[in-house]
């Protein structure tokens, strides 16, 4: 099992969840959030002090897959949060992490018959 992250463009959100929901993935959690990359280094004075660039509005998207899923879900997440043919600075990044264990509450089943 993986916990598969991706922050993405909150523009490219709908596009992302409905090209999920065709690759039969459409068990997500969405939080709204805020970060930055390495787009820019810029240093920014005013008034001489230095001051620290602005956090971007992005969308984080978690979704727990069973192994046979990763491949699947971050080629469709790459796909469709792409900017464009060739992508634009700050399209997003994706994660991929292990995941020890899932329990589902109501029916108190673990491991992948959890997701």
């Amino acid at each position: 099992m993986k916990l598969v992250i991706a922050v993405i463009q909150p523009d490219m959100l709908n596009q992302v969840r409905e090209a999920l929901v065709e690759a039969e993935i459409t068990r997500i959690t969405v939080s709204r959030c805020t970060g930055r990359g390495k787009a820019t280094d810029e240093e920014l004075v005013y008034r001489g002090q230095v001051v620290p660039p602005t956090l971007i509005p992005k969308v984080r998207l978690d979704i727990a897959c069973n192994d046979d899923f990763v491949d699947i879900c971050v080629k469709t997440i790459m796909k469709a949060a792409k900017h464009g043919k060739n992508g634009e600075i700050g399209d997003g990044k994706i994660f991929v992490v292990p995941l020890e264990q899932v329990y589902r509450i109501r029916t108190e089943e673990s491991g992948s018959d959890a997701i």
